[in-house]
């Protein structure tokens, strides 16, 4: 049986509706899936006429009940936005509240064993803040809802996965986050979720954090003080760890497929390698919650939104991943 999808709309107010609706209509996805949207249905059938996509919309209320033939889009309706009041392209408490509650119906699906993963689309943070909705972002959204203290984000593009040691605080706060107890434990949790995904015995690399890796000492001391101790500390726990590589080389031989992973200093380090690569099949997958999420890892792109030419190539992309690593999630949980 193909895997369901369970796929929350987005912001309503962004391209979440138009890539979502284009992406369905994409063979490969109809062929490698059955794909269950939770939106407004309002809004779905307008971004299916402003992008000219031919298919029909079929409300459920769960996912058996759908009909996946290639032309239809099964969908929950939620049916929570006023559209007299809906701007395209603007921020807006409505569409922040109506993207939690997909958000939140979508999570029940899974965590119900009706869907088996889920890919999410883009939400908007300036949204979610209207809607006095306490989290910045989806990890944070789902790690809340079931409950899950430390989701662990991980990047991948072709054969390159990418680790977070941190993401959304300041570059300051990111180097003193570098210690050797904290990478310590940070690199066991990378490889228990690259062990779920079906990699096994993984080569994880560790980038370093100071030009050269820090020129032992020479341009700080993170490298010398604490990374170097944490991973001899970790290869003596058996893990096959290695670095710190310096960063400007490390993303490059990842994906020549030296390392099954790279761990990541913070935020825009890992994102920049990863984005490089290409920037619309970069793919952000959610380990440590008790189902699969993948994601696109783009915004709502507010300029565009209702124009009906926004790319839906990371979101067919996050189907995709959802879809491959399924079976081995399933089987390795």
């Amino acid at each position: 049986m193909k895997p369901i999808v369970a796929i929350p709309m987005g912001d309503a107010a962004g391209i979440g509706p138009e890539i979502v609706v284009k992406a369905l209509a994409d063979k490969m996805i109809q062929d490698i899936s059955r794909c269950i949207v939770v939106g407004d249905k309002k809004v779905l059938q307008q971004a299916l006429e402003f992008c000219g996509v031919d298919l029909t919309i079929n409300v459920v209320k769960e996912p058996e009940e759908g009909d996946y033939s290639p032309e239809i889009l099964n969908l929950i309706d939620l049916n929570n936005i006023d559209m007299e009041k809906l701007k395209m392209g603007e921020v807006q408490a409505m569409t922040g509240q109506a993207a939690y509650d997909y958000i939140k119906a979508a999570v029940n699906l899974c965590t119900d064993k009706e869907a088996d993963v889920m890919a999410t689309t883009s939400i908007n943070k300036e949204s979610l803040k209207a809607a006095k909705v306490p989290f910045i972002g989806h990890t944070e959204i789902i790690g809340h809802l079931t409950r899950t203290k430390n989701p662990l984000t991980m990047f991948q593009v072709r054969n390159l996965r990418v680790f977070f040691l941190s993401r959304h605080v300041s570059l300051k706060q990111a180097c003193d986050l570098v210690t050797r107890d904290q990478l310590v434990n940070f690199i066991e949790d990378c490889v228990k979720a690259l062990e779920v995904l079906g990699v096994k015995n993984p080569r994880i690399a560790v980038a370093g954090l100071n030009p050269h890796s820090g020129e032992h000492g020479l341009f700080g001391k993170e490298e010398v003080e604490s990374m170097i101790p944490a991973i001899e500390e970790a290869r003596a726990k058996g893990i096959d760890v290695m670095g710190p590589i310096g960063a400007d080389s490390v993303f490059h031989f990842a994906l020549k497929g030296d390392y099954e992973a790279v761990l990541s200093l913070y935020h825009d380090q890992g994102h920049i390698a990863t984005k490089m690569v290409d920037f619309e099949r970069t793919i952000s997958i959610t380990s440590g919650l008790p189902f699969l999420r993948t994601s696109v890892d783009h915004g709502t792109a507010l300029d565009i939104a209702g124009k009906g030419i926004a790319s839906p190539v990371s979101m067919i992309e996050a189907i995709r991943l959802a879809v491959f690593y399924a079976p081995n999630f399933k089987n390795n949980k």
